[in-house]
């Protein structure tokens, strides 16, 4: 199979059946995976609701003077690693808001600390926008913050802060945010000292669909540099609570439709990165179960804890039960998979 063009993909974005996309994209997944659909049990830990970026997008933040304001100890993230354990969870997925003046100690001694304790859990954790914000605050560059988390235990890095990577649509939803190139720039970095990550996009910013593919593009084209990409995650924008729904510009949420049609394409478009992964948190049970049929080859995570899209007033709840018997109904196996996507236990 030749390897889709961006002008074939915006093609199918734009003017593709929604059924022979997802069964175009369903044969691709079967074709690699089978009959297996994967799932990981792990914990979403917000060590603080500070950030100086204010993303308009974003309805979790808040300023440092705020009575909301709060950030967790090494002792609270402990106890929530142990929560995580005891739960079954291999992997933990730490996130915050850039904290001004707070220092790469803290999260160097979180880490050391995190892996003392729990050396069975990975790390995966902090987005590009963290990670140069650490090495901003340091006075250290990209690849030395990112060698001293990986030695403190970080394992990977998730792909939080791309939203769409196009710098038009960033200096209007987020103007304090990385830019494009210093998101890839970091990933890059990453992947050069054999720490891997996830990409993400955000639909539904406002974005054109030539931006949305122009986004996909720049990912597939650092993948086919690196290789570091274990997996592409697409999200929706929830806009409640945010700035750009009390401006009145947040416009309407996207469609399952849309969403649907992008992930397909997804699956297409992206011939070197081995995993899709579908959003029931975003999309709700119904919807993150049929995205196994439109090229998600992974259900995501059960998520014992995730608060930053719950703030925006979007809220499932998934059980390791629950997610089984909605892997099944959709007539697929369902597998527990560590964060590198080996199957720990099929059910």
């Amino acid at each position: 199979m030749n390897r889709l063009t961006t002008t074939e993909a915006m093609d199918l974005l734009q003017h593709g059946d929604l059924l022979q996309l997802g069964q175009a994209a369903d044969a691709i997944r079967r074709a690699r995976y089978g009959n297996l659909a994967t799932f990981l049990i792990d914990r979403n830990i917000n060590y603080t609701n500070v950030c100086q970026n204010e993303c308009r997008f974003c309805a979790f933040y808040c300023k440092q003077d705020d009575p909301r304001a709060y950030l967790l100890s090494t002792d609270q993230i402990l106890a929530k690693c142990k929560e995580t354990v005891a739960a079954g969870g291999t992997q933990v997925m730490i996130q915050g808001g850039l904290y001004p003046g707070l220092g790469l100690d803290y999260y160097l001694d979180m880490l050391r600390a995190i892996k003392r304790a729990f050396p069975q859990l990975v790390i995966h954790s902090f987005t590009a926008t963290e990670i140069q914000h650490f090495a901003k605050e340091a006075g250290l560059s990209i690849r030395e913050t990112l060698l001293r988390l990986q030695d403190a235990g970080l394992a990977s890095l998730p792909g939080g802060g791309a939203e769409i990577l196009d710098d038009a649509v960033r200096s209007r939803v987020s103007p304090k945010k990385i830019s494009t190139a210093d998101y890839l720039d970091v990933m890059r970095t990453a992947h050069s000292i054999g720490m891997e990550s996830t990409a993400t996009m955000v639909i539904g910013l406002g974005e054109t669909m030539e931006q949305r593919i122009a986004s996909m593009a720049r990912v597939r084209d650092l993948q086919d540099e690196t290789g570091g990409f274990r997996a592409f995650i697409l999200w929706t924008f929830q806009p409640h609570h945010t700035e750009l729904e009390r401006a009145g510009e947040a416009g309407e949420k996207v469609s399952a439709i849309d969403y649907m049609r992008t992930l397909a394409v997804s699956r297409l478009f992206f011939d070197n990165i081995a995993h899709i992964q579908g959003s029931w948190v975003t999309q709700g049970e119904r919807i993150g179960q049929l995205t196994l049929t439109f090229g998600a080859d992974d259900a995501g995570s059960i998520m014992l804890e995730e608060n930053v899209v719950r703030a925006a007033g979007t809220q499932y709840d998934m059980t390791q039960n629950k997610m089984v018997r909605l892997i099944k109904a959709a007539g697929f196996t369902p597998a527990q998979r560590d964060t590198e996507y080996r199957v720990l236990k099929k059910f």
